[in-house]
C-alpha cells in the first residue's frame, strides 16, 4: 500500500472554485481504481494535511496522470497554494484493532 501526505496551505484567492473543484476531485478519486481512502485535517496555523492511500504504485501512477487531476495541479500553482509538499510513503506494516460493539470496559479502561 502507498500512502501519499499532502501538507498544503491556501492562498486568499483561494474562493469557491477552488472548494468546488476540491469537492468534484474528492468524488472523482473515489472512483479511480485502487483508491483505498482519503481524510484531510487543519491546523491551527492553516496548514491542511491530506492523507491518501493507493493499493499500489501502479494505482497512483494512473491518478498522477489523470486529465482532470493534472488541470487541478495546473490551477493550484498558479491561484490556490501558497505552498503544498507531497510525501509518497510505502505501508512496510499495518496493525489494526477494533472494540466490538457493546463491548464494557472496566474501571481501568480495558475491554473484558
Amino acid at each position: 500500500m502507498i500512502v501519499i501526505l499532502f501538507r498544503s496551505k491556501l492562498t486568499a484567492a483561494a474562493g469557491q472554485d477552488y472548494a468546488d473543484t476540491n469537492a468534484d476531485l474528492e468524488e472523482y478519486v473515489k472512483t479511480m481504481p485502487g483508491f483505498v481512502a482519503a481524510k484531510s485535517f487543519l491546523a491551527e496555523d492553516g496548514e491542511r494535511l491530506t492523507l491518501v492511500w493507493w493499493r499500489d504504485k501502479e494505482s497512483l501512477a494512473l491518478w498522477r496522470h489523470d486529465a482532470r487531476h493534472q488541470a487541478a495541479q495546473i490551477q493550484g500553482r498558479q491561484k490556490w497554494y501558497e505552498y503544498y509538499k507531497i510525501e509518497v510513503a510505502e505501508v512496510l506494516r499495518q496493525n489494526d484493532f477494533e472494540r466490538p460493539s457493546g463491548a464494557a470496559l472496566t474501571a481501568a479502561g480495558e475491554g473484558r
